[in-house]
């Protein structure tokens, strides 16, 4: 390793059959990708449907209700309640002294650490040898996250202290909308937040902090250290949101002066809330565009993620094939292409055959968008070969 300031250099090298017995090894990993893949899949394609159908009843059952007073003939309903959130009391951060008369209040807690980046240059050699360059890279940054430095590659000089202090949020033990009591499954989904301002705070929060440890109280942040305008590793900054009380829309069960999770007939459960005055309509209509939303992200996960996978099963014909570097190159380009279009057709197989008891016409489109866009990247990669073949030639 050669170091060059905050700066570390290694170079590593693999033979060429140890490249092989590595590629091997990979193809076991890779069927376990491909079988997590599948059944992934399948669990999302059944969740979206699930959820499709129970979010369908809620919104033909669901029934408008006033906040005041509670009606006992609606108990166990799916009700619609609508108004202004109020609490009884406020909030208060014993750790800094910090207090809000708010829904929520959340402490946001950043260390100055050391932070480590690497970037590495792979080159096979004649014979089917890698070898490997890699350089780290340490830098200094605010973070809410512990860099662990005990994993750097090169710890020493780079040591961060113990992230003791964590971020936290606390919602109101008393919050209300008319005579529903707000529980924390309801209080956890707002997050419209407002800064907290701290200037009228100040004494309290340094009785709190105590003479122990040097701090500074701005209008938004509480400073813990000796310079906030040259930070040192281990300093430490907090600041605050709230959620201030407000109108919201909350779609759930109504369960004495409670509203819970509404279960429906298939199991799925159904507790909405926004943020403002929302008809109930607008709420399932949101929450629909969600489930879609989620179940095409989890979708082109596990499509990618197999594609990932059969690439690990062809990988040893590349590590094979890299005894020359310029047929390597080929081989790999090669079997890109085979496994991205053999971990497409399975995924798209998958999806289609989860909705064709359903909805047969959206099958047959997923199948016809998959076949697009596999022969787009059947093309794309032939051209990719083509040209990367002489390339590779001309390099070796």
């Amino acid at each position: 390793m050669v170091g060059r300031g905050d700066q570390f250099t290694e170079t590593t090298s693999q033979s060429w059959f140890s490249r092989i017995g590595g590629a091997f090894a990979g193809v076991v990993f890779g069927l376990v990708m491909i079988l997590v893949c599948v059944v992934a899949l399948a669990w999302n394609e059944n969740r979206a449907i699930r959820t499709q159908h129970a979010l369908k009843e809620g919104a033909g059952q669901v029934v408008a209700v006033p906040t005041v007073p509670l009606d006992p003939a609606r108990e166990a309903a799916l009700v619609h309640v609508s108004g202004p959130v109020t609490v009884g009391g406020r909030i208060t951060d014993d750790l800094f002294g910090v207090t809000a008369p708010a829904v929520r209040l959340m402490r946001r807690v950043e260390m100055y650490q050391w932070k480590e980046d690497s970037k590495s240059e792979t080159r096979t050699k004649l014979g089917g040898g890698e070898e490997t360059v890699t350089t780290y890279i340490y830098t200094r940054e605010w973070s809410g996250q512990a860099n662990k430095s005990s994993e750097f590659k090169e710890p020493v000089g780079h040591e961060n202290p113990p992230f003791d202090i964590e971020s936290q949020t606390w919602n109101a033990p008393d919050a209300h909308l008319g005579a529903f009591a707000l529980n924390d499954d309801i209080l956890n989904q707002l997050d419209d937040t407002a800064p907290l301002r701290l200037g009228d705070q100040e004494e309290a929060i340094r009785a709190a902090i105590g003479d122990g440890r040097p701090a500074t109280v701005s209008a938004t942040l509480i400073y813990l250290g000796a310079a906030p305008a040259t930070p040192a590793i281990g300093d430490v900054r907090v600041s605050y949101a709230v959620v201030d009380p407000g109108e919201i829309s909350v779609v759930g069960r109504q369960s004495g002066d409670d509203l819970i999770p509404y279960r429906t007939r298939n199991g799925e459960t159904v507790l909405l809330v926004s943020e403002g005055s929302v008809p109930a309509d607008e709420m399932f209509a949101g929450a629909q565009d969600g489930n879609r939303i989620l179940t095409w992200i989890i979708r082109g996960a596990g499509v990618a993620f197999l594609c990932v996978g059969f690439g690990l099963i062809l990988a040893p014909l590349g590590a094979l094939a890299d005894v020359l570097p310029f047929l390597g190159a080929v081989v790999r380009m090669g079997t890109g292409l085979v496994g991205t279009f053999l971990g497409l057709t399975l995924g798209l197989v998958m999806i289609a055959l989860a909705w064709l008891a359903v909805r047969p016409l959206m099958s047959l489109a997923i199948v016809a968008g998959g076949g697009i866009v596999a022969v787009f990247l059947t093309g794309w990669m032939r051209k990719r070969a083509r040209k990367a073949a002489p390339a590779a030639a001309t390099t070796a």
